[in-house]
């Protein structure tokens, strides 16, 4: 004899049935631009070194975030086109590679997308980029290396490994941003030092060889060169074979600079640098907000000099220098 199923029972046992689990929608992976005022292949280091700051916080390419890369290579007019490519892909974060000029490109193409600086070397408050380093105020934050405020810094360490130095030749493209390093900073530290500093502008690639051939006329004792800019970066070589052919002792604000055959190179930890980097993405990435997020000063800094450089123009590093060196190019 059956027995007779009652309504409620029928529904509790209907919903203890296994149902096919519903299909979860998928997460939006978060879209990272990455925009160089240079080529792939002179970003690689800086690149990387972010890629994998990123990956030890757990964002990894091609898993759980996407990066759309946008190289200027050295033209500075294809900033404010590169930039805009990135913001009609609605990324969620800029991340830009270089200084003033491309990081203004950026902020003139986009008011709400966060844009994280990867320390371009110019004050950000002196630029307008930003109104003050502890709270930004705006869509910027990220790191700056204080490359020009520690000019001084590398005009004595210049003087020291070269006693002799009197007269330096400041090598700048002006419309990489605000002079105030070649107008005011390395002018009073020279003076301190009791040298002579002359500035030298570039404003173009044609006029290197003009103003090679003018200092070779000059003959200074020494070669500061500024690299804020698309154009200086994208010449190091060209700058640092004129200064190995002149016999010149030569300091740069650039690492890759002495990698290319240049003296001496003293800036902010660019290593570290990029690890901080990702740390601005990753917690812009968990909803903060950049106008919260102080920008950061470097905390590290290192001293890298090419012996080799030094024997091939006739120059004896001093050994206390050596000591102090960070690293030592053989």
């Amino acid at each position: 004899m059956h027995k007779k199923i009652t309504r409620r029972a029928f529904c509790s046992m209907l919903f203890a049935l296994p149902f096919p689990a519903r299909a979860q929608p998928l997460k939006k992976v978060p879209r990272i631009g990455y925009l160089s005022s240079v080529d792939a292949a002179r970003e690689s280091a800086r690149y990387e070194g972010i890629r994998l700051a990123l990956r030890e916080r757990g964002h990894i390419e091609g898993q759980n975030i996407a990066i759309d890369h946008r190289y200027a290579e050295g033209k500075v007019d294809r900033f404010p086109e590169l930039a805009a490519e990135l913001v009609r892909l609605k990324v969620d974060i800029i991340v830009v590679a270089g200084g003033y000029r491309v990081i203004r490109a950026a902020m003139n193409a986009t008011k709400t997308i966060p844009i994280v600086m990867s320390g371009g070397g110019l004050d950000p408050v002196e630029g307008g980029l930003i109104e003050n380093l502890a709270r930004p105020g705006g869509n910027v934050t990220g790191v700056t290396n204080l490359s020009s405020e520690i000019g001084g810094k590398r005009l004595e360490l210049l003087k020291e490994t070269v006693p002799k130095l009197v007269r330096v030749a400041v090598l700048h493209d002006p419309a990489t941003g605000p002079p105030r390093e070649v107008k005011e900073i390395l002018p009073v530290a020279g003076h301190a030092l009791g040298l002579t500093v002359r500035p030298w502008a570039v404003r173009s690639a044609d006029d290197f060889e003009k103003v090679f051939v003018a200092l070779s006329k000059d003959r200074p004792d020494g070669l500061y060169v500024v690299t804020a800019g698309p154009l200086t970066r994208t010449n190091l070589k060209r700058i640092a074979g004129f200064a190995l052919k002149s016999r010149l002792p030569s300091v740069y604000n650039s690492r890759e600079a002495v990698d290319a055959g240049g003296l001496m190179y003293y800036g902010a930890d660019l290593a570290d640098s990029y690890r901080r980097v990702a740390y601005f993405v990753d917690r812009i990435l968990k909803g903060a907000n950049p106008t919260d997020l102080p920008v950061e000063q470097p905390t590290k800094f290192e001293l890298v000099i090419n012996l080799k450089t030094a024997k091939q123009i006739g120059v004896t590093i001093p050994q206390s220098m050596l000591y102090r060196a960070d690293k030592v190019i053989k």
